[in-house]
């Protein structure tokens, strides 16, 4: 895999994670409602539970490589048609991640380790999420260094963007901050997924 492909995983894996959804909507609550532990807890639980579909997404993915190269092609087709979707979406929006910033009751490590963990392997659409994303990149990653690399770098970075995003709920004034800017964030992701889903569309 060369760095300029792992780039582009780097950068779509951060837009899936930084996408407002149940899962901002989970960490951010569990910060608020109990501690920064808390939510740095939830954060890597669902990131574990990213990392699990990574996995299912990209051994399915390389069988069906393997055997048909034409489903293949029809799933990158589909896959971009998903993130052209996405990215209209953040760019119509008015603010998404503002608006998933809530708190709720005192919460237990436990709790926000199940929740953590069960809000991202219960979510459809981070697998519709992965089968757009991972299309692109299983074609020209086969050995398993590079299947290893698909599969941890959304670990990583899942896991480290709600980490980040417990410290920021953890100090007010980032947080207004942070409510300002929602609407330019999903603007800019929006334009990024448009320009990604063009380019699986002509590499596939």
């Amino acid at each position: 895999m060369t760095l300029t492909i792992w780039v582009s995983l780097f950068m779509v894996s951060l837009l899936g994670a930084m996408s407002p959804g149940p899962s901002l909507a989970t960490v951010a609550k569990h910060t608020l409602s109990g501690r920064r532990i808390n939510g740095i807890v939830a954060a890597w639980a669902h990131s574990i539970g990213i990392g699990i579909y990574a996995f299912v997404t990209v051994i399915g993915l390389a069988v069906v490589l393997q055997q048909s190269p034409t489903v293949f092609k029809a799933i990158s087709y589909l896959g971009a048609a998903y993130l052209a979707y996405l990215g209209f979406g953040a760019l119509r929006s008015t603010g998404g991640i503002a608006a998933k910033l809530e708190s709720g009751e005192q919460v237990s490590i436990l709790e926000s380790a199940k929740e953590g963990l069960l809000i991202s392997l219960l979510n459809p659409k981070i697998a519709l999420f992965f089968l757009a994303l991972f299309s692109q990149f299983v074609a020209v990653g086969n050995d398993p260094l590079d299947k290893a690399i698909i599969v941890i770098t959304p670990i990583i970075i899942d896991g480290l963007w709600y980490t980040i995003i417990s410290y920021l709920l953890s100090a007010p004034k980032i947080v207004d901050k942070l409510r300002n800017q929602a609407k330019w964030i999903d603007r800019l992701s929006g334009i990024v997924l448009i320009l990604l889903a063009i380019r699986v569309v002509f590499s596939a």
